[in-house]
């Protein structure tokens, strides 16, 4: 047995228990809810949050809902603050270990309080899926796999003053001390490669550490287009991964800090069979270049769909399988037993239908479209993680959900997270002293089909340097920096409109009278350059 076979030998027992509650959960979720709910209640019943809502006097789901309104991202503001000022218990009794940034909904960044509860609870549903995973393609552990890293490229920056360090941690770190460093042995590439602090440096040592794998078994990513980009750069940089292939050296393009390219370095002995191997290929067929490629996991839904279906006519033969619905604050579905059942060992969920009535995951129908909250060990209670999702059918007596979008004027191409509060305070201050008639951004594809946004912007005088100050403004949100830096989206783009109010009011796509038609800073719709008749730049 190879060290790779052995090691997801390991990965798998470990996440068997895993696997085994949560088969046991799914027949009754209402049970397990109760009681996960509970915990966590009687946990921090005395955080400064716990007693502000009287936590140690709720007796039920509906003692719960009376006592804690719905949390709005942006309020957590006020009790991350006191977090980040060093004061315990705030939120829970678990100490924040960490401040995880991610978009805002008015402003460009709020943080996330990340503990070893929320670890726990991510593990436990993580644990259940890449259990079901090699269970059911035992040969998947033969070979290395690739599971994305999160760049460190735009992060936030670091807080001054805070008590508390903000920013990601590594990609392993959310399945715990024990199995982090048995995954991170198992990976085609290494997490040192995160630090590369260009998108070319990263997007090399990323291909030179795939090709050295010939045995890739599975890659797993967030949005296709990720991996699209990363097989669409390989014949640009041909000769220079050969070379480095064959002599064992690392010659990204670009500047690369000394300790990085060292500790990079350390690990690449030369493979010249390999080379040889791979000089007589093109490098435009990546099933050649990875023989053994079984499946490539990647989200399917929403925006995604398009991208994904590109992506896989490129890797025939290779098994796709679409990821459950993750965000910084919570799992909340997960790939299991060829379904897609709610990650209910994990957090409490909560269901706004259209009316906005709360119900919970036992009340939910099928067919049905709802909006989500979510209560964690993170210290997150009754939050509006602001997605949507259509209830497919039930596992059990657990309802398996499909992601529909972004609830509330938000966009996202490529998990970008662009809300309407957010673009429009960004252009009230980049437009303020001006008559402007009309400014909207919206989604629009560039030359080369890549997404990318598009300020349509109707005024008498127009502002130099406008589309660098506004993508400078956009990329306060982390989540749209991280996508321009990794060339997921193009950049952003004004164009000049005329008459455009009369034309967006008049518009086919709106529906109902003009009295239902408000005005958006930003509209997620692709299409508005045709609409608009745009008279170009």
């Amino acid at each position: 047995m190879n060290r790779c076979a052995l090691l997801h030998r390991l990965w798998r027992l470990q996440g068997q228990r895993h696997a085994r509650r949560l088969r046991q959960a799914l027949a009754d979720p209402e049970a397990v809810q109760r009681a996960l709910l509970r915990q966590l209640l009687e946990r921090n019943a005395e955080t400064h949050f716990g007693l502000a809502h009287g936590f140690s006097a709720i007796r039920s789901l509906e003692d719960f809902r009376e006592r804690v309104p719905v949390q709005h991202p942006d309020a957590l503001a006020r009790w991350v603050e006191a977090i980040q000022a060093g004061e315990p218990g705030v939120l829970t009794r678990d100490p924040v270990t960490r401040l995880v940034p991610t978009s805002g909904t008015t402003g460009p960044v709020r943080l996330i309080p990340w503990n070893r509860g929320l670890q726990r609870q991510f593990g436990r549903a993580i644990g259940a899926w890449t259990h079901d995973l090699l269970e059911r393609d035992p040969a998947l552990m033969g070979g290395p796999a690739y599971w994305s890293i999160s760049p460190a490229g735009p992060q936030a920056a670091e807080a001054s003053g805070s008590a508390v360090p903000v920013g990601t941690d590594r990609d392993s770190a959310y399945l715990g001390r024990w199995l982090a460093p048995l995954v991170d042995a198992t990976l085609a590439v290494p997490d040192e490669v995160r630090r590369l602090e260009t998108r070319e440096a990263f997007r090399y040592a990323t291909l030179l550490f795939l090709l050295r794998s010939r045995e890739l078994r599975l890659i797993s990513v967030w949005h296709p287009a990720f991996l699209t980009l990363l097989f669409d750069a390989l014949p640009g940089y041909r000769e220079r991964l050969l070379a480095d292939l064959e002599a064992g050296t690392f010659t990204p393009p670009g500047e690369v800090p000394a300790d990085v390219a060292a500790g990079l370095g350390r690990r690449l002995a030369p493979q010249p069979i390999r080379a040889r191997e791979l000089a007589s290929h093109d490098f435009l067929d990546a099933t050649r270049l990875w023989p053994a490629l079984r499946l490539v996991s990647c989200w399917q839904d929403a925006r995604a769909a398009e991208p994904a279906r590109a992506l896989a006519a490129r890797l025939p033969g290779v098994r796709f399988q679409a990821k459950g619905l993750l965000a910084t604050e919570a799992m909340v579905s997960l790939p299991f037993a060829g379904r897609y059942p709610l990650a209910v060992t994990a957090h409490v969920f909560e269901f706004v239908d259209d009316s906005g009535r709360a119900r919970w995951a036992h009340e939910v129908q099928e067919g049905k479209r709802y909006r989500l909250l979510v209560t964690t060990a993170g210290g997150l209670y009754r939050y509006d993680l602001g997605d949507r999702v259509e209830v497919t059918g039930r596992l059990g007596g657990t309802p398996t959900l499909r992601f529909v979008g972004r609830a509330g004027g938000i966009s996202d191409l490529c998990g970008e997270k662009l809300s309407d509060a957010f673009v429009g305070a960004a252009l009230d201050a980049l437009l303020a002293g001006l008559e402007v008639e009309f400014a909207m951004l919206a989604p629009e594809r560039d030359g080369s089909g890549r997404p990318g946004y598009v300020l349509f912007l109707e005024t008498a005088w127009m502002p130099d340097a406008l589309a660098e100050r506004l993508e400078a403004r956009l990329a306060e949100n982390p989540h749209y920096a991280q996508a321009r830096w990794l060339g997921q989206l193009a950049p952003v783009v004004v164009e000049p409109v005329k008459d455009a109010q009369r034309a967006y009011l008049s518009a086919p796509v709106h529906r109902g009278g003009l009295g239902d038609i408000k005005p958006a800073a930003l509209d997620a719709r692709e299409g508005w350059r045709r609409r608009l008749e745009c008279r170009g730049t």
